[in-house]
């Protein structure tokens, strides 16, 4: 009965969560009343030093600070200027509004990695500008939540930034490897949107030409230049100073912070009550990530002091797994989960319980790592709880039905899979560019 202890533990933690009890408690609550089941109250005079090793992590210290720097960046409203000055740059071609989405989405996810924040600004600013331009309404949906998630997988990336920490792995390896994998990504969005404008011209059209007159005559370079080049020096000095060594992810995320609060003081929009604002949500977030940390690091001290990664690892050496069949499998339950669960609840439920066995296996965590990031970005897509989703529908028009995100999200989702199943077959995706830069 030892032996199922730890999967019971394990499917009553995602059973509570799938009934609705909230991650961290659900997490800690579990595991007291296993860990006092099994080993009596003594054996938690080990979980104070689990926690205070967390708090204490300086690559965890990151995780705030670009937070405040994603919040900052939404408030001071670049996201509203890049979105309407790439959509008048891309308004005579076919599809160009879709193409602006898809790009400025690329660079909130390089300057902010908030997902949540990044749909429903784009959603407000954009899905009302495509819908009364004649997008159809499952394009336009499924183009916006697709572009808002990439702050997934392109760095800086708060779930890059947990995974490292929870799988050993350097996090600016991390950001390193999923470069190439997050450029792959936004080029065949790009693909998709240019071969529906070929094939169904008729949903995306063109922006009038006397729109795009009337930006041409008002100094254009001007607004060019505030919109797009001004965040993307933000993006460079935060990312520049990791991959050139210069700082450490934790070092680049202070320059970001301070970065995003400057462009937001050159906007004029910095104030005490946008300061206060912003503080307030970093602290919110912070708060939550850090909580369910404590949760995980107790279900990881009782699943672990019941042995449940030794015997996980036994019965997969006794079935004589392959690490090609482990990986299926482990990608598909964590496709699976998200189908349910939020991405913070698989990255500290699953990922510690699976990390192991692919050390045992001998398997490049790094690569691991950047896989998990790929396949969690599709749990903010998929029907029916894909958060991305919510946040859309939140802000959309009383028009765009739940039917249009579900059917408009399918064929990026697709596309996500087709990414997935090329980082398996060419692990040199991910490795690299990491090598390159290390000498290797």
């Amino acid at each position: 009965m030892s032996e199922f202890l730890p999967f019971i533990m394990f499917a009553a933690v995602f059973v509570l969560l799938l009934v609705g009890y909230p991650v961290a408690l659900t997490l800690g609550g579990v595991s007291v009343v296993f860990g006092l089941f099994t080993f009596g109250p003594d054996f938690f005079a080990l979980l104070p030093m689990r926690l205070w090793g967390t708090m204490t992590n300086y690559v965890l210290m990151a995780v705030p600070l670009f937070i405040f720097m994603g919040v900052m960046l939404e408030k001071s409203g670049i996201a509203e200027k890049l979105l309407e000055t790439m959509g008048l740059l891309f308004g005579r071609f076919r599809g160009g509004l879709a193409l602006s989405v898809i790009i400025v989405g690329a660079l909130l996810a390089a300057s902010t990695g908030i997902v949540g924040a990044t749909v429903v600004t784009m959603g407000l600013m954009s899905l009302p500008a495509m819908l009364k331009r004649g997008y159809q309404p499952e394009l336009a949906t499924g183009t916006i939540a697709a572009s808002g998630t990439l702050g997934q997988i392109i760095p800086p990336s708060i779930v890059l930034v947990l995974l490292g920490s929870i799988l050993n792995v350097s996090v600016g390896d991390m950001f390193i490897g999923a470069m190439i994998p997050g450029v792959l990504l936004v080029t065949a969005y790009v693909l998709y949107i240019i071969v529906m404008s070929v094939l169904q011209p008729s949903s995306m059209p063109s922006i009038p030409a006397d729109e795009l007159t009337a930006f041409a005559r008002n100094r254009p370079w001007k607004t060019i230049l505030e919109a797009f080049v001004i965040p993307l020096l933000l993006v460079l000095a935060v990312l520049g100073s990791i991959f050139a060594g210069i700082a450490s992810p934790t070092e680049a995320a202070a320059i970001g912070a301070f970065g995003a609060m400057l462009l937001t003081l050159f906007q004029r929009k910095l104030s005490m009550s946008v300061l206060r604002s912003v503080m307030k949500e970093t602290t919110y977030l912070t708060s939550m990530v850090f909580i369910i940390l404590a949760g995980a690091s107790a279900f990881s001290l009782v699943f672990r002091g019941m042995h449940g990664d030794r015997i996980l690892a036994d019965l997969i050496t006794q079935a004589n797994f392959q690490p090609e069949l482990f990986l299926a499998i482990v990608m598909i339950g964590v496709f699976i989960a998200g189908f349910f669960i939020d991405f913070i609840e698989i990255i500290f439920i699953i990922v510690p319980v699976v990390a192991p066995v692919f050390s045992a296996f001998g398997v490049d965590l790094l690569w691991i790592g950047v896989l998990l990031a790929m396949n969690l970005q599709a749990s903010f897509l998929t029907p029916p709880f894909g958060f991305s989703l919510f946040y859309l529908k939140g802000v959309s028009p009383r028009e765009v039905t739940t039917g249009h995100l579900y059917r408009g999200i399918i064929p990026f989702i697709v596309i996500q899979l087709v990414m997935l199943v090329m980082i398996i077959l060419f692990p040199e995706i991910v490795t690299w560019l990491p090598e390159q830069l290390s000498g290797r």
